[in-house]
């Protein structure tokens, strides 16, 4: 199963939004040096990715990569380009593995109960 373009670009816009909406609430140029990253908006980024895995049934889980690697042009906007966003594409790129499960076990869980 693909997951449909045009759901997986809004999913994209609205997921680098609320990334955005957490720079701009903490002021900080990327979402993870906000003081509540780990606490509260990395935990609601994986609720996220459950329901955009539900409502998405993506492959894979791909919907929740899709939510948190969206941090990635918020730094780009926030920040500009410099060494230091390859390395986070690398921290992104490893915090997206429990998105993309999160999504991926509720859209299993969704498919089962079919």
């Amino acid at each position: 199963m693909k997951i449909p373009v045009l759901p997986a670009f809004i999913l994209l816009i609205s997921s680098g939004l609320y990334w955005q909406y957490i720079c701009y609430a903490s002021a900080v140029g990327e979402p993870w040096d906000a003081d509540a990253y780990w606490t509260i908006w990395y935990p609601v980024s994986l609720v996220l990715s459950a329901l955009a895995g539900f409502l998405l049934r993506s492959r894979w889980g791909l919907a929740g990569i899709i939510v948190t690697v969206a941090q990635l042009p918020v730094m780009w906007m926030n920040n500009g380009t410099g060494p230091l966003l390859v390395v986070g594409l690398i921290m992104l790129c490893g915090l997206s593995i429990p998105a993309g499960l999160v999504a991926m076990l509720v859209d299993r869980w969704a498919t089962s109960r079919r």
